[in-house]
This record gives structure tokens, C-alpha cells and sequence, in this order.
């Protein structure tokens, strides 16, 4: 039988019969303000998302408006830079952000459970129906110092951690983009 557990940072994920407490150290957390991006680009903010290291992984706070609702791809990008710059001879958003964090250089987009996969894919986000985003998400793979000086950034459509049938996921265009401020 599955239950859902709260754990202390307020994150609720469903378990079976397993509690643990996630605790965090303060210290570690960073705010990052989230923009629309174009490619015409940068544009207004939309909110915010606080990373904060805990004793289980990265967790994210998300505090986003004007969204479309459902599902969207999120992840970690290389570089520093939300602008547009040009991808296969045209302007695209945030095309300066360049790919998806991933030190190791597999090469593989499997989501943020799959050690053989990219650092930087992270949980899915969800939009309710009033374009808002403001719940919390785990990513155990990663720390608040892994992503200083990179980019987080959401993608038009969802994720299915995957390359089959489209590549990355099926993610689509970058839509909302947020430097990480270096420690």
C-alpha cells in the first residue's frame, strides 16, 4: 500500500512505509529570478525558484506565474545566459544557455533518478490551470554548488527522460530561463 509522507522541508512524495526526515543546511541555497525568454529575448520575470541542499539532494522551491498549464520539461543548463543566440541559422531563446548540464559527458538524457544519465535533468515541472507553478521538487543527484554559474531553464512541452521518440524528451522550445548567481 502506498501513503504519502511529508517530510520537514514540506515536500510530499508517495512512499511505501518509508520515513525519513529531510533536513537542510541553510547555508546552502541560492534564489534564482526566472524570466520569459524569446528569441527576440529576455523578457519579464516570472517569479523565482530557491535551490537549497538538504542531507537527500537539491531541493527546489518553485514560486513561477504566467506559465502555460501542464507539464514542462525543466533542466540545468551549461552556460550563465539566458539570451537568444543563433541554432541552425536562426535566432533562438536562450540558445546562449547552450545544452543540458552534464559533466560527465554521457550524452544521455534519462531524467534525475538515472545516475548514468545528465546532471542536469530535473524533475518535471507542473503549471496548475492559473499559469503558476509553487510546489516543491527533489533532485538527489545534485548540490546548490554543482549549478553556480549555469542556467535553469523550462521548456515548452514534457520530459520523458528520453531521447525515443523525440530527443531530449520532447521538451521542445526553452520558454522561461534564470541564471544561477555564482556562490
Amino acid at each position: 500500500m502506498k501513503r504519502l509522507i511529508t517530510w520537514t522541508a514540506g515536500i510530499t512524495i508517495p512512499m511505501a512505509g518509508l520515513t525519513m526526515p529531510l533536513l537542510a543546511n541553510a547555508d546552502d541555497t541560492a534564489e534564482v529570478t526566472v524570466n520569459t525568454v524569446s528569441s527576440d529575448g529576455v523578457g519579464e520575470a516570472i517569479g523565482t525558484v530557491t535551490l537549497e541542499d538538504t542531507d537527500h539532494g537539491l531541493v527546489i522551491e518553485l514560486g513561477l506565474e504566467q506559465l502555460p498549464p501542464g507539464l514542462h520539461g525543466f533542466h540545468v543548463h551549461e552556460n550563465p545566459d539566458c539570451s537568444p543566440a543563433e541554432k541552425d541559422g536562426k535566432m533562438t531563446a536562450a540558445a546562449a544557455a547552450g545544452g543540458h548540464y552534464d559533466p560527465d559527458d554521457t550524452g544521455a538524457h534519462l531524467g534525475p533518478y538515472n545516475p548514468d544519465g545528465h546532471l542536469g535533468d530535473l524533475p518535471a515541472l507542473y503549471v496548475n490551470q492559473d499559469g503558476e507553478s509553487s510546489h516543491k521538487l527533489l533532485a538527489p543527484r545534485l548540490e546548490v554548488a554543482d549549478l553556480a554559474g549555469r542556467a535553469l531553464m523550462v521548456h515548452e512541452g514534457g520530459d520523458n527522460y528520453s531521447d525515443q521518440p523525440e530527443p531530449l524528451g520532447g521538451g521542445k522550445s526553452r520558454i522561461a530561463c534564470g541564471v544561477i548567481p555564482e556562490e
